[in-house]
């Protein structure tokens, strides 16, 4: 649970004021150790902290317009990245990749000179 800002300087005020962590703790219902880290580091986090993306939206946007049916083995080698990589990109831009047979090229459409 985050705690506001607000509340995390009142009770950093009180500990400056001679308030033991202790009693600031049992006042406040909150544990020492988490009024101890509110003192090393006052800031509010609002987002964690992540790397920046490999691949970036706008080009794998671009990549899927221009080749949609391809799989994401392909779209790794093309722009430098692992599949697992491709994954968690289309997944955070919301992209579904479901294959349709009847265009992919992996599926021919005519019959196999086998079957005939």
């Amino acid at each position: 649970m985050t705690y506001s800002l607000d509340f995390r300087k009142q009770v950093l005020k009180s500990i400056d004021d001679g308030m033991t962590f202790a009693e600031a703790a049992i006042f406040y219902n909150l544990s020492p150790t988490t009024i101890q880290n509110w003192k090393r580091l006052v800031h509010s986090r609002t987002t964690r902290q992540t790397k920046p993306y490999k691949i970036l939206d706008d080009v794998l946007l671009n990549d899927v317009k221009e080749h949609p049916d391809d799989y994401q083995d392909e779209r790794a080698r093309r722009l430098n990245c692992s599949k697992t990589g491709i994954y968690h990109a289309l997944k955070r831009l919301g992209i579904s990749q479901k294959k349709d047979l009847g265009t992919s090229k992996s599926v021919s459409d005519k019959k196999s000179e086998v079957s005939e």
